[in-house]
Order: structure tokens, then C-alpha cells, then sequence
């Protein structure tokens, strides 16, 4: 009996669906509050895994919902938030959802000199799989995003020693263009849509008339991007004034 070479055995995988969206406290440019749209435009595209940025929690400017919680229980999914910032009981940050096993690694500030800015590092099981996801919205001062990016990429959340050569999606506003330095810094151990499809996504600010590229989607040792497109139609040109970034990416299992 011939043994079967396990170098030259087919591989398996799973695809699953990434998003990262900037909600903008979910007031779309008809200047409208309605968490629900949102909701609506996200379930539409049908994401494993989301990434939210600018989500109000407790916020009297937003009637004092829990606009995470009220998203996630829309699509059924579990939650993770994290406040940037926080006055009393008025919260305002990120979220990871999705209705897969998930498991909360860590969520901190990293380091600004203006607006305060966080991340969310969660671990979600994939198949048989466990994939570390990153979610965080960067700062809007070119000297923050410097120091982010290298806090970010550093041994306390990418270069962790948790996740040497363990599968790595990374998502979020980054509010950087593919030729500034502080994106050059995530590319040092993450790569693009470009480096795996051959193309860049459309660009995803604002969402009325798109001309910067400020969200983006990576990933490093293991999954691959498939496709990567910023969702422009009649929906998501209202519900924020980013669009959504939507990737199909390979996962080895």
C-alpha cells in the first residue's frame, strides 16, 4: 500500500465574507439617524465577520441607544465594543460582530494625541480554524496614525507572540491612502487586496462622490483576499458617509 504524500494532498478551505464599516454614529448624509438602515444595508451583504467604527453607545445626541447592541441584535450576531472615548455613560468606538464562535482577546487605546482611538482584538473559530481579527479606527492628526500604526503592529497586539504565524484579519478606518507612511507600516506584516488580486478596491470616502481610500481590509499568514470592493449603490451612498468594504477571503482549514 502506498502511503499518501501529505505535501502534495489537496488542502481544504473556507470562504467567508469580511466587512469593515464606518457608521458614522449612524446619520447617513441625509443628515437622517437610523441604526436600523444600517442594519439593513450590513445584512445585505451578508459579512461572516464585521468591523464598525464610530458607533454610539449611551449618547444623548443619538437618543441614548446602544447602537452596537441594537446592530447585532438585528443580524443576530454577538458583540464586542470598545469605547475610545468615553464622558459618564456616553461611549464612543468600535465593535467586531459576527455570529460565529468568538472569543474576546483584548480591547485598548492606543496611543493619540488628538481624538482618543482604540482597537478590538478578537479570536474567531473558522471551521477548525482559529483566526485572529482586528478592528480599529485610526487618528485623524498624520502624527497619531505614525504612532498607531506602529503600536498596532507591535509585540502588544499584531506582533504578539499569540499570533506568530497564526491566521490574521485585519480591518478598520484607517484614514490613510495606500501612499502614506502609516499604510507602508501595516504592510511590513500584513498585505492588501492589491498584492493578492492585482487590484485595489474603489475608493470609500465619502460615499456621496468616493476619492479617498481611508478603510481597508489585510491579512497575513494564512488567509488570502479573493475579491475586495467598496459598496457603492443607492443604500449605502445614504446610510454613512463612508461605504462599506466588503472582502471574500480564503481561510486554510
Amino acid at each position: 500500500m502506498i502511503e499518501p504524500d501529505i505535501n502534495t494532498a489537496p488542502r481544504s478551505s473556507r470562504t467567508i465574507r469580511i466587512l469593515s464599516y464606518n457608521v458614522h454614529s449612524c446619520v447617513g448624509t441625509d443628515r437622517k439617524l437610523d441604526p436600523g438602515r444600517v442594519a439593513d444595508v450590513i445584512a445585505s451583504l451578508k459579512p461572516d465577520i464585521i468591523g464598525l467604527q464610530e458607533l454610539d453607545v449611551r449618547r444623548r445626541r443619538s437618543g441614548g441607544i446602544d447602537q452596537a447592541e441594537v446592530i447585532a441584535n438585528r443580524l443576530k450576531m454577538d458583540f464586542h465594543f470598545h469605547p475610545a472615548l468615553s464622558v459618564e455613560e456616553e461611549l464612543y468606538g468600535d465593535a467586531l460582530l459576527t455570529a460565529l464562535p468568538v472569543r474576546l482577546v483584548r480591547a485598548g487605546s492606543l496611543q493619540s494625541y488628538g481624538e482618543p482611538r482604540g482597537a478590538i482584538w478578537s479570536e474567531v473559530e473558522v471551521g477548525a480554524v482559529k483566526v485572529n481579527v482586528f478592528n480599529t479606527h485610526l487618528g485623524l492628526l498624520r502624527r497619531d496614525r505614525l504612532r498607531q500604526t506602529e503600536e498596532l503592529t507591535g509585540p502588544d497586539w499584531i506582533g504578539h507572540r499569540d499570533c506568530a504565524d497564526k491566521p490574521l484579519i485585519v480591518m478598520g478606518d484607517f484614514n490613510s491612502i495606500p501612499s502614506s507612511a502609516a499604510y507602508r507600516n501595516l504592510l511590513k506584516p500584513l498585505q492588501d487586496p492589491k498584492q493578492q488580486t492585482g487590484r485595489r478596491p474603489d475608493p470609500t470616502f465619502p460615499s456621496r462622490f468616493p476619492l479617498l481610500r481611508l478603510d481597508h481590509i489585510f491579512t497575513a499568514n494564512g488567509p488570502r483576499i479573493l475579491s475586495a470592493e467598496a459598496v457603492r449603490n443607492e443604500a449605502t451612498r445614504i446610510a454613512s458617509d463612508h461605504l462599506p468594504l466588503l472582502a471574500v477571503v480564503e481561510v486554510p482549514t
